[in-house]
Order: structure tokens, then C-alpha cells, then sequence
């Protein structure tokens, strides 16, 4: 790869090679070294200080001095290769939405505001472990950078911003004991696991009763339930997601997930705290006016998922948002896809944004 002169801004065609070749590089969590590689490959010949952290996060910076803006999107997907393919304006492939087409857009858009003439600190990361529960390159992140204004790589359409993301956590529920006749009076391990999941659908039902919108919900998804035998033993395990709302007090929660148990093992863990931006500041505010400069509608929105946001908000207490082109729904689905042209207005918002929150603060 030439490198080129930095003040050149990347071109839509080079735009869409880059998304199309960190595409087809395939990157589950944990596996996202070749992916990381290429975009510091491709960061360095546009004129960044490019390099993969200790983490494995992909990281470059542009401008003088220390990051204001933080571009934060995750390199890793979710399991299961999708072939990368271009069907008119649709390109096909696993991370074209979540979130590889995101990231791309941050890579390219910065490249661009600073050829353009933005004079501002950027730092642009592709961070790991995003899709694992376990936000690596977020919390190794969190510590090493204190920006002005952060924008974390997820989809929301081009003319949407979001604002916030519910929480999470996750339940392990595991019951054993020995054998008993079914004929006999005992509660097997199953129905005593399916009594537990419905008590607390009707603990959320109960919470949920007053709540109009699904933000402020909390929302219990049974994630998987097995049993096994070797006929002297019996044994359920079953796991459970949780979505949790601003305002749930997690400690009454968790004294009704203890006095459900009886004599299961039952273990929390990868819990994220749920999260919301405030809606009006400089970083909004250029969102808005970006937005609307390429011809869209603007809108803010919530997610009910978790994202980095909801490790790096709490953290930075700067104004955030989430933002990046792509249809969420087909998240993690076998008919991921983007629309270039969608894209690339993504890229042109986030240029437009940059380059204005470069302007002194008044």
C-alpha cells in the first residue's frame, strides 16, 4: 500500500475498498488481529500515527496534541462468515453493519476533515472484544484518553444519533441433584428451572407495569436451557439475559434472584450499568446541523442493546453519542448488509462534524 500525501483526502472509491477489505477479513471476538493490521496499515498511509495498542486495539491519530475527539467503533463480530458480495449499492458480509461499516466511516471521515483543513486532535480506535460481553479494547481505552467529545462506531442510520443504551446482565442458573422416580412427588431440576424463569418474568411484568416506552423496560430473554443424566444424577443448566433500564434498583433484583435459587447455583456476571447522553451540547448540536446539511431529517434515539458507550459515557463524562450508517435490525443476522450510499453520507456527516467542532468553543 503507497503511502500518499496526508493532505490528499481518501476518495469515495478508496472509502468503499476499505469497508469491502476489513469485510472480507473475517474477525470474531478475540480474532481480530489481521483486521486491526489493515486499518493501521491504511491509517499510516493516510497520514495517521498508526499502531495496535497493547490491547489489540487499532488506534490512530491525527492532528497536534492530545486527542479532543475520540472516534471509538469495535472491529469484532459476532460468529458466522457471511460471503462478502456487492449486489447494486448493497454490500453483504459479516461487521458490514455491526460495525465494521461504522468504523470505516470514522477511519476515512477524520482523514478527510483534517486534509480539509480541521485543525483538532483526533484519535480514531478500533477497539476488541466488543461482541464477547467483555469490552477489552473499551476498558483499556477508558483509562489512556480523556476527550471533549467522544462518538462510539455503532449503527443508527446516517441521519440518526443515539443517545443511550440499556444495560445488562447476565444469569447462570445450574441445578443438580440426585435422581428421583417421576412418578414421585419431587420437583424435577427442569421444572424447578422453568419455575425460576417464570418468577422472574412475572417479578419484570410486575416492574414493567407502569413503563410506556421500551427504553425504561426491563426486558428477561432466555438464552439457552439443557439437561443431562447418567442416571443416578440429574442436572439444568440454564442462561438467561437481562436488559436492564436507568433506574432499576439492581439490589432488590438480585434478593429475589437469591430467594428464587433453592438449592441452585446461581451466578451474575458481565453486568454493564445502563447509559444516557445529554441531549444538547456542541457535539449534538454539530450532529444536527451535519446532518441536516446533507439533506436528512435528523432524530435522536435509544437502543435496548449495550455498546461500548455504556463503559465509556460513565468514564469520559463528556458529551457522546453513538453513530454510524447501517440498518441495526440486520445486527448479528445472516443478511448483513450496508448500503454504500449510506455510507458514504455517514462519512460526509461525520466530516462535516469534525470540522466544525474544530472551531474554538465558545
Amino acid at each position: 500500500m503507497r503511502i500518499r500525501d496526508r493532505y490528499i483526502p481518501p476518495t469515495d472509491a478508496e472509502a468503499i475498498a476499505l469497508l469491502t477489505e476489513m469485510v472480507s477479513l473475517y474477525s470474531p471476538s478475540t480474532q481480530e488481529q489481521e483486521v486491526a493490521r489493515l486499518i493501521v496499515e491504511t491509517m499510516a498511509c493516510w497520514g495517521y500515527q498508526a499502531e495496535v495498542d497493547a490491547s489489540g486495539n487499532a488506534v490512530g491519530h491525527l492532528g497536534e496534541g492530545k486527542p479532543e475527539i475520540v472516534l471509538l467503533g469495535h472491529m469484532d463480530t459476532v460468529p458466522g462468515e457471511i460471503q462478502v458480495r456487492r449486489e447494486g449499492d448493497l454490500l453483504y458480509g459479516r461487521g458490514t453493519v455491526d460495525a465494521k461499516g461504522p468504523l470505516a466511516a470514522f477511519v476515512v471521515a477524520a482523514a478527510r476533515a483534517v486534509a480539509e483543513g480541521a485543525q483538532v486532535g483526533v484519535a480514531v480506535i478500533g477497539a476488541v472484544e466488543e461482541e464477547c460481553t467483555s469490552s477489552k479494547g473499551a476498558h483499556y481505552a477508558a483509562g489512556r484518553y480523556q476527550p471533549a467529545y467522544a462518538v462510539i462506531g455503532e449503527p443508527s442510520a446516517w441521519n440518526r444519533i443515539t443517545l443511550g443504551y440499556k444495560g445488562r446482565l447476565l444469569i447462570d442458573y445450574t441445578l443438580e441433584r440426585p435422581m428421583s422416580h417421576t412418578a414421585g412427588q419431587e420437583r424435577g431440576v427442569c421444572e424447578e428451572a422453568v419455575d425460576y424463569w417464570l418468577r422472574l418474568c412475572g417479578w419484570a411484568d410486575s416492574f414493567n407495569r407502569d413503563k410506556s416506552a421500551r427504553f425504561d423496560t426491563l426486558d428477561p430473554s432466555l438464552r439457552g436451557i439443557s439437561s443431562s443424566s447418567d442416571g443416578l444424577r440429574e442436572r439444568v443448566e440454564m442462561h438467561i439475559g437481562l436488559r436492564l433500564p436507568l433506574g432499576l434498583e439492581l439490589g432488590d433484583l438480585a434478593r429475589e434472584l437469591e430467594a428464587w435459587r433453592g438449592q441452585a447455583v446461581v451466578r451474575t456476571h458481565a453486568q454493564e450499568q445502563p447509559f444516557r447522553a445529554e441531549k444538547s451540547n456542541p457535539l449534538t448540536s454539530a450532529f444536527l446541523s451535519a446532518i441536516r446539511a446533507e439533506g436528512g431529517k435528523a432524530a435522536f434515539v435509544t437502543k435496548t442493546g449495550t455498546s461500548d458507550m455504556n463503559v465509556l459515557g460513565p468514564q469520559w463524562n463528556c458529551p457522546i453519542v453513538a453513530y454510524g450508517p447501517g440498518d441495526s435490525s440486520l445486527d448479528h443476522t445472516p443478511e448483513e448488509h450496508i448500503s454504500l450510499s449510506e455510507y458514504l453520507s455517514a462519512i460526509r456527516v461525520l466530516t462535516r462534524v469534525l470540522k466544525r467542532l474544530a472551531k474554538p468553543l465558545t
